[in-house]
């Protein structure tokens, strides 16, 4: 586990040092010491701190103007101080202190039993938050891999679904090949039209395949890659899902770039699509519509979802994306929460979904550029 890291401010060095041996005598975290404020300000750029304990009488900038130039940085300004000095009596000096938002006060000479209470307070914190973290991420991972496999389910039944019809085209051509040999039907022009249908159907055969060996690999990097090649190989990917269904299907795709892994904008595209279909099938719609649109607003690209499957009866729409919520009697509840994730931690993006007249539209922000 990551260790909790202190930094230590103080113009004389005797003192860093007697405070920092009294501090590795109790707790194994990293110390990072400064002589000047100047000095602390750097280690603060560069270092990640958790707890900053600052003398408050320093030449150049005393401890109090070193806080309250902290606390105007956005990378400093919630981090913990503890104030040391000999002046703690002074009540001007107490309230200036804590208006900075000072947590505590240590006088001179510095006790090590009351130092060492004080600072288990704030290592125990760290460490009950890094393992809180830790939890998280681990749920997150397993939610994540259980969305993935059953991504991976139903891509397996449309991969069999688009698998069996050029198969059974095939099959046909053969029994062809067959009637026409018993029937002296066999010359160059039905040879010559048996290899061109035959090669076209065994072409569709291969490049179904690339097209979902490309789609599960784990090892694609970020980059910048188009939108619409992705909504174009994701409904690719669907084959003839909207012929079966009688989905009418609206493109609006302007042609912008995004960056991040293509595989996994992918897998949001069809997890959206998916469950477009799916509620056109259990609400029986007619005249079912699916709209894609895609344009650009400022350094994002928006790419716009929407059916007409009559939306969602929910009261808060982020409902919709917390783990194992979902509105189908048989649904895991992680489709939603996984596009959630990717759009959010991926790609940095932004998501947003609210009712229509119609149905449910999904809008999404993707950066057009590595942020």
């Amino acid at each position: 586990m990551e260790k909790f890291s202190l930094l230590l401010v103080d113009d004389v060095p005797e003192n860093i040092y007697s405070l920092k041996m009294m501090i590795e005598d109790g707790f194994d975290v990293n110390i990072f010491s400064a002589l000047s404020a100047q000095e602390g300000i750097e280690i603060l750029m560069n270092e990640n701190i958790d707890l900053i304990l600052t003398d408050v009488q320093m030449p150049e900038i005393d401890g109090f103007e070193f806080i309250e130039y902290l606390k105007n940085i956005e990378r400093t300004k919630n981090i913990p101080v503890i104030f040391i000095t000999g002046i703690y009596d002074k009540d001007e000096y107490q309230t200036r202190g804590y208006n900075l938002g000072a947590v505590e006060y240590i006088t001179k000479p510095i006790h090590d039993i009351l130092l060492n209470s004080k600072l288990k307070v704030y290592i125990d914190i760290f460490e009950k938050q890094k393992l809180d973290e830790a939890q998280i991420v681990s749920k997150d991972k397993i939610l994540i891999h259980q969305s993935r496999m059953a991504t991976m389910g139903e891509m397996i039944g449309v991969i069999s679904h688009q698998l069996k019809q050029p198969l059974n085209i095939l099959s046909l051509y053969c029994n062809d090949v067959k009637d026409s040999y018993y029937s002296n039907e066999i010359d160059k022009i039905f040879i010559d039209k048996f290899s061109k249908n035959t090669n076209e159907q065994i072409k569709f055969l291969s490049d179904t395949i690339d097209n979902f060996r490309d789609f599960f690999n784990p090892d694609k990097q970020k980059r910048d890659f188009s939108i619409k090649d992705a909504i174009e190989r994701s409904l690719r990917l669907l084959g003839n899902q909207f012929k079966v269904n009688e989905i009418k299907l609206n493109l609006e795709l302007n042609d912008e770039n995004v960056y991040g892994i293509e595989t996994e904008l992918d897998q949001v595209i069809l997890n959206i699509i998916n469950n477009a279909i799916d509620a056109f099938k259990e609400r029986n719609v007619k005249n079912k519509e699916l709209n894609i649109t895609v344009l650009s607003k400022s350094t994002y690209t928006i790419l716009i979802i929407e059916d007409n499957a009559g939306g969602v009866n929910i009261d808060n729409f982020e409902k919709l994306f917390d783990p194992y919520y979902t509105t189908k009697s048989n649904g895991t509840g992680t489709g939603l929460y996984m596009v959630k994730l990717v759009i959010k931690n991926s790609f940095k993006g932004d998501l947003k979904v609210n009712n229509t007249e119609k149905g449910l539209r999904y809008i999404i922000a993707l950066p057009q550029k590595k942020t």
